[in-house]
């Protein structure tokens, strides 16, 4: 008598790689990727291929994140010193012998040419937690001590490129590792008190500290030249207050309902700069108004809010310290260049996620949220073995 053997169908074979992905994260993830499609769309239009780069560069992303999802937080934490290691020698490399462009030394050709800083936006937050994971029950001082030697050197490395936009992005998510591995408030407020006091006296005697021929220390030029810029875009309206004045005037023009799909005229008449990068909130705010803001406000609170509540439910502190730094990454993005686009923050060219155009930044994303779900899926897996 003869057996037979029925052979499992394709989609029973795929089915169970995509067990454990979270879907209020990938529906955010959806309905964002969806709306810089629509806003590339429309500021891309006279780009070239921009529109369809973007896409692709999105189902890269899409595919990284369903490769590193499947890898165990174990197999990830145990990636992280060469990782790290790695992305530190390439910055030493880039300060010996990178390559200038624009008047900044960030990229080092290995036959293929790369911006070593982007793997630090990962590699730093991997290797922190990984630290923290091994001195886990014993936490001492010199242990938070050694995380600020760990993240100084990179962030070191990065600001004297220069680039401060790296720089803020890396410095953030190393210190919210710090901050969730249990960094005494004593130690946090200090130096919260003193930026806001520094803040504080700039903005009081801006006008001296401003002057033609004063020169700040520690920071360049050019950083200097941004921030007195925030503070009065019109000492250079045609210059390098141009930026922010376009924005702002993008942004106020859309009203509440926004002028309608491909029909922002800041857009279309280019005035906007950058309007494809890291303007595309002008952009985007113009044609969709204050409502269309708020909702894309809302989808990336949420996608914090649900890192940080997977962070909540992770089962080790390597994936808890992960979770919540990829969380503030997204929040560190997202906040920064929608407040230099409006005028509140310094302009340091930093993207928006899912929205500007940029394949080193949106892969960046995918293996972010590709941790995420490794860690959903690990929780899981260990909730069902109980």
């Amino acid at each position: 008598m003869e057996t037979t053997i029925n052979q499992p169908t394709l989609l029973a074979r795929v089915l169970p790689l995509f067990r454990g992905f979270d879907g209020w994260l990938l529906l955010l993830v959806l309905v964002l990727a969806g709306a810089g499609l629509l806003a590339m769309y429309s500021s891309g239009y006279d780009h070239g291929t921009r529109f369809a780069d973007h896409g692709r560069n999105m189902l890269i992303a899409l595919a990284l994140l369903f490769v590193v999802a499947q890898i165990p937080p174990q197999r990830l934490m145990a990636l992280a010193p060469p990782i790290y290691a790695a992305g530190v020698a390439l910055l030493v490399a880039v300060a010996v012998a990178g390559i200038t462009k624009k008047g900044a030394q960030r990229w080092i050709d290995l036959g293929v040419v790369i911006q070593p800083s982007e793997l630090l936006k990962i590699g730093m937050p991997l290797m922190l937690a990984w630290w923290f994971q091994k001195r886990e029950g014993q936490l001492r001082a010199v242990d938070f001590a050694v995380a600020g030697l760990l993240l100084a050197m990179p962030v070191g490395l990065i600001m004297k490129q220069p680039d401060l936009g790296t720089s803020l992005l890396v410095l953030a998510a190393g210190l919210s590792v710090i901050f969730f591995a249990g960094l005494s408030w004593k130690l946090v407020l200090p130096p919260v008190l003193l930026g806001a006091v520094g803040i504080a006296l700039i903005v009081g005697f801006e006008p001296q500290l401003c002057a033609e021929g004063v020169r700040w220390p520690v920071l360049h030029d050019y950083q200097q030249q941004r921030i007195c810029t925030l503070l009065d875009p019109t000492r250079d309206p045609l210059g390098k207050g141009f930026h922010i004045i376009q924005g702002m005037i993008a942004i106020g023009s859309g009203g509440t309902f926004g002028k309608g799909f491909m029909a922002g005229t800041q857009t279309h008449l280019e005035f906007i700069p950058e309007r494809t990068t890291d303007f595309i909130f002008a952009a985007f705010s113009e044609e969709f108004g204050l409502i269309g803001n708020l909702v894309l406000i809302a989808c990336f609170l949420l996608l914090v809010w649900r890192g940080l509540a997977i962070a909540m439910h992770a089962s080790t502190l390597f994936s808890r310290l992960m979770a919540a730094a990829v969380s503030m990454i997204f929040f560190t993005y997202a906040f920064v260049n929608m407040g230099m686009v409006s005028g509140i923050l310094p302009v340091v060219g930093v993207p928006l996620p899912f929205i500007s155009y940029g394949g080193t930044a949106m892969v960046t994303l995918g293996l972010s949220l590709g941790i995420l779900m490794s860690i959903v899926r690990s929780q899981r897996d260990l909730s069902q073995a109980r």
